[in-house]
């Protein structure tokens, strides 16, 4: 039952993480500007880790006491737990609001430089849009994993980064759309695993 349950979250948790490696990868090899959108990507990456852990704390909180709550063939009550983790969405408002406000002076906190600025806000506000797609995927998988469905939240992540993997080079290189190609691209992405 451990390795059943432990296998498919792993390697669920290990994909979500090819969604920024491989806008990385991609954007490297843009002409000319690759390695400044590769840097202003790097400085991102706090905010992108920010983001997730609020939804691995609604996430992670509430899937253990709704899965003790079924546990005792209480459904109602694991109903209304899960009803509550809606906080998920009232948080990537909050948390989109926020970055988009302060992104320019939290990026050139976390190391953007004049040059690679540019590309991090671009990349970061496109970003934003879709946290409430982060936010749900990677919270509410948490509640499919505790009732047993782990091939089913390791599916939902999957597609989702299979997809950015189409999408990237599509975006970025077909329709010559750079750093905000790769953001939106992701973002689609994180969408589909959503739904």
């Amino acid at each position: 039952l451990m390795l059943k349950l432990a296998i498919p979250t792993v390697l669920a948790q290990l994909v979500n993480l090819l969604y920024n490696i491989v806008d990385r990868i991609f954007v490297g090899h843009i002409n000319e500007i690759g390695s400044l959108a590769l840097a202003g990507l790097g400085v991102t990456f706090p905010i992108i880790i920010f983001i997730g852990a609020f939804s691995a704390l609604l996430g992670t909180g509430g899937a253990p006491r709704a899965a003790i709550a079924m546990g005792c063939n209480d459904n109602e009550r694991a109903e209304k737990i899960l009803g509550n983790c809606t906080m998920m969405l009232i948080c990537s408002i909050i948390l989109s609001v926020f970055f988009m406000i302060t992104k320019d002076k939290i990026l050139i906190m976390f190391g953007a430089s004049e040059n690679t600025l540019p590309y991090a806000s671009s990349y970061i506000t496109i970003y934003l849009i879709g946290t409430m797609f982060l936010q749900l995927t990677l919270g509410l998988n948490a509640f499919i994993t505790n009732q047993g469905f782990t091939k089913t939240s390791m599916i939902t992540i999957c597609i989702g980064a299979v997809l950015n993997i189409i999408l990237d080079p599509i975006f970025i290189f077909v329709f010559h759309l750079g750093v905000q190609g790769a953001a939106l691209a992701t973002i689609i992405s994180q969408g589909i695993s959503c739904i």
